[in-house]
């Protein structure tokens, strides 16, 4: 499959790779992503100082805000870092698309998920664009808060945030000066976060980026317009739904907590739903046919998943709307919708290391500058991360293949090695 726009990552074979110190890759890997980007900003100031502001992002400093991130690069003002985010004259949404092509070019696969969620950012008062009194994934509960939807790719490389959209409650899009203060565009209404998600899914599936599965949590899978535009582009998809759901049974229309609870011990399988800090997410796992879908050669299903942990309180149930081309097996269903954590980890490494949570700015363009140039900084880093995985593979196996004369010794075993990869 074709991905958009040309390479122009510097062809360094892994042998070449092996011959340069750790500072040299990613010097040479950081000045090709600062091409990449340079067509994007009017100014050559404005596009300078954006890798200066992405090498601030990914340094050491404890907190990525204004004057730690001007301090981190040597400046003794945050105003230009300032005027980056708020007047100076750059496409965000153009370097956004070039963050796909980047992610597409290094880390793509054919069994690749794109997993959609979202994450809340802690705000004081009632300026900062979006902000308002709801609930937060972060927190766990209801905060003062703005929320942003996220698209994210997972594969077998590594996975990294692709696209974002700031949700716009209605005491905001309600509120037409509220709005200009903010300098949210005239043309912004308020969308539902399923609809969020349906444009960036668009988008990024139009652009050719290879994607086996759609997943993401009940927010999403309970939108029947949005898993509708999946069905219509042939796009398999594995999908929460709360237990409220109601489906097609055999010519009978029932909630997914009562299918659930009709199966026979039988038909479930322990199977885990992919590795996790502790090991393997083991889970208790059915499936059921639902109504054919009109889409030849595709199948709808109910995929239930049971917790293990059944003791005085009832096992937890999580109920999930799959449809793929008929003959998928369980754990192909299973591993898709294990993927759905990988976005977690992505905003957790995102407010981690590139401080996607630590902006100081209130206006629309500014939280849309910050959060692509973080993305794009944790893309940066999971590229790195993954060839790095790539070479030492690759000298495990260069090693193997040299007469046992020439090997250099080694702490480990070269099937460890490859194990842990």
């Amino acid at each position: 499959m074709q991905t958009e726009g040309k390479s122009r990552m510097p062809h360094l074979f892994p042998s070449e790779r092996f011959r340069t110190s750790p500072k040299e890759v990613w010097t040479t890997a950081f000045q090709d992503l600062g091409q990449r980007i340079a067509d994007f900003f009017v100014r050559q100031a404005s596009h300078q100082r954006a890798l200066a502001y992405l090498q601030g992002l990914m340094s050491p400093v404890a907190r990525k805000n204004g004057w730690q991130v001007a301090e981190e690069v040597g400046e003794a003002t945050p105003y230009a870092m300032q005027h980056l985010l708020d007047r100076a004259r750059w496409d965000c949404d153009s370097v956004r698309d070039e963050l796909r092509t980047y992610t597409s070019q290094a880390i793509a696969d054919p069994h690749g998920v794109l997993v959609i969620d979202e994450t809340g950012f802690l705000k004081k008062g009632r300026k900062s664009v979006g902000v308002q009194r709801q609930y937060s994934g972060t927190a766990g509960r209801i905060e003062n808060c703005q929320v942003g939807v996220f698209l994210s790719y997972a594969s077998s490389r590594g996975h990294t945030l692709l696209d974002r959209e700031l949700y716009l409650p209605k005491s905001w899009t309600d509120n037409p000066e509220r709005c200009r203060e903010a300098h949210v565009p005239a043309e912004v209404t308020f969308a539902t976060k399923p609809e969020l998600a349906q444009r960036m899914l668009e988008r990024t599936l139009d652009s050719g980026l290879p994607v086996a599965w759609v997943a993401g949590d009940t927010v999403y899978g309970s939108s029947q317009k949005l898993r509708a535009s999946l069905e219509v582009r042939k796009q398999a998809y594995a999908l929460a739904v709360t237990c409220k759901e109601q489906v097609e049974v055999q010519g009978t229309s029932r909630r997914v907590d009562q299918v659930a609870s009709s199966l026979a011990r039988e038909e479930w399988q322990e199977l885990s739903a992919g590795a996790g800090s502790k090991g393997p997410r083991l889970f208790a796992w059915a499936r059921m046919e639902l109504v054919t879908p009109e889409v030849n050669g595709w199948q709808h299903w109910l995929l239930i998943r049971r917790s293990l942990d059944e003791g005085a309180k009832p096992a937890e149930m999580a109920y999930v709307l799959v449809f793929a081309p008929a003959g998928t097996s369980l754990e192909g269903m299973v591993a898709a919708f294990g993927a759905r954590w990988t976005v977690e980890q992505c905003f957790e490494e995102g407010k981690g290391e590139v401080g996607l949570d630590e902006y100081e700015v209130r206006s629309w363009h500014g939280w849309y500058r910050h959060v692509t140039l973080s993305m794009l900084a944790l893309a940066f880093l999971t590229v790195l991360r993954a060839n790095e995985k790539e070479d030492a593979l690759k000298k495990s196996l260069d090693s193997l293949a040299r007469p046992r004369s020439q090997r250099r010794p080694t702490l480990f075993k070269p099937k460890y090695l490859l194990i842990s990869l």
